[in-house]
């Protein structure tokens, strides 16, 4: 059974969370944000700085498309224990342990002086990353009611476009400054004062997790055998791989499509993006806010959270227009609604899993969800290079960009008619 726990003055009540003041609550999502935004600034280094590191180190597109998606791999093989790594630290080491060893792996990069060298770097920063996801959403399932988790979700989302909103713009003055084996190293030193800020943060705050159990060959494959069983599993999985493939191309590929379409420099580059990035954000943002105020006025999560990803798989049809649009900023603005559009559907998704995923499983679910949107993600910039190594352009891969949500959502559908909240044992959570 749970113990209990005394609460303290002024604080709330959370699913989660023992004895969080409201105050409390919002410094750990910033927090939790903090650490998404590093996320992204981390792994896109190496998209914006692109043009410099492949004049440096001889690179050709489908060398670049290698290297991205090893980068998919590492992490897709990963999500295959970290989901259980997550669920067995609680909501309060989970995340610290995951931002301190990417940073490192960040930091590495600055190091590498072979394609080799870098390919491990790209590996390890891949592998360790991948516990940023199912971390975030166990904290948010923590800290958040089901009627507030949307809007959680939607901010976090949002917020952690911040990164991919600031390293175009950054990025090329600090290489110029430092160089970008310089830019990789300062960068990744930020996770690191980001670890102790949380730890601080987290002193005296007692989350509620799942109780674990001996850990056995019997109870592994028990427990495999019912993630792999269970319905909710796949209908999450799949919508995952197909709808998580678009965010992966234009986060690695973008910065390459406003060089090569529009010539722009790496300093030009700044601007589109940040555009791109920005509209990303207020997707997530308003999903987020729409989805929550839907919820408070009664309707039922099947509803809303299918709604939301209709909504936004119909944004996305219109994508491949970029390459026929003459301003470099009319085309933003159309990848910015894709984006856009992503992190709607992509809220709906992380808030449909702590929805209707137990509580003790939904890391793993949020772990093998990510798995299979990093497989898809690690096929589609792979082909992206070959593609246009060969020289048939961008055409192609919008394409399956404009219609990957609308097949997203109808797995989902497929698998999971209608979506119902999860019903928790009662003598299965234990103060941590």
């Amino acid at each position: 059974m749970a113990e209990a726990t005394a609460q303290a003055p002024g604080a709330e009540a959370f699913p989660g969370a023992a004895g969080v003041s409201a105050t409390r609550r919002w410094l750990l999502l910033a927090l939790l944000i903090a650490a998404g935004i590093l996320n992204y600034v981390d792994r896109q280094v190496i998209a914006v700085l692109k043009p410099l590191i492949e004049g440096d180190m001889g690179w050709t597109d489908a060398d670049y498309g290698r290297l991205a998606s090893l980068f998919q791999l590492s992490a897709a093989v990963a999500y295959v224990g970290t989901g259980w790594i997550v669920d067995r630290l609680g909501v309060k080491w989970a995340t610290p342990a995951g931002v301190f060893a990417w940073s490192l792996a960040a930091m590495s990069h600055g190091w590498a002086m072979t394609i080799g060298q870098f390919s491990m770097a790209r590996i390890a920063l891949g592998a360790t990353e991948s516990m940023g996801t199912p971390a975030s959403v166990k904290t948010i399932g923590a800290l958040f009611s089901a009627r507030m988790r949307s809007l959680a979700f939607g901010i976090s989302n949002g917020s952690a476009n911040v990164g991919a909103i600031v390293t175009p713009l950054v990025l090329p003055m600090l290489a110029l400054a430092v160089g970008w084996r310089g830019s990789f190293i300062l960068v990744g030193a930020l996770g690191l004062i980001w670890t102790a800020l949380w730890l601080v943060a987290t002193r005296g705050v007692s989350f509620t997790r799942a109780v674990a159990a001996k850990v056995s060959v019997r109870s592994t494959a028990s427990g495999l055998k019912t993630l792999l069983s269970d319905r909710r599993t796949w209908g999450v999985a799949g919508a995952k791989a197909l709808s998580d493939q678009v965010w992966w191309l234009l986060l690695f590929w973008a910065p390459d499509f406003f060089h090569r379409v529009f010539h722009l420099s790496v300093k030009q580059l700044g601007g589109p993006l940040a555009l791109v990035y920005t509209l990303a954000a207020i997707g997530s943002l308003t999903a987020g806010w729409i989805a929550s105020r839907l919820l408070a006025r009664g309707l039922s999560i099947n509803a809303v959270r299918k709604g939301m990803m209709l909504v936004c798989a119909l944004l996305v049809t219109p994508v491949p227009l970029a390459l026929y649009l003459h301003n470099e900023w009319a085309a933003a603005g159309l990848l910015g609604l894709t984006l856009a559009a992503h992190q709607g559907f992509s809220v709906s998704v992380f808030s449909t899993i702590a929805d209707i995923i137990p509580k003790s499983r939904v890391g793993t679910v949020t772990s093998f969800g990510a798995l299979c949107g990093n497989l898809a993600g690690m096929g589609i910039v792979l082909l992206a290079g070959e593609i246009l190594t060969a020289g048939l352009g961008y055409g192609p891969l919008l394409i399956i960009a404009a219609g990957s949500y609308l097949a997203a959502l109808g797995w989902l559908q497929l698998w999971l008619p209608r979506l119902t909240l999860a019903e928790e044992p009662a003598d299965q959570t234990a103060t941590a």
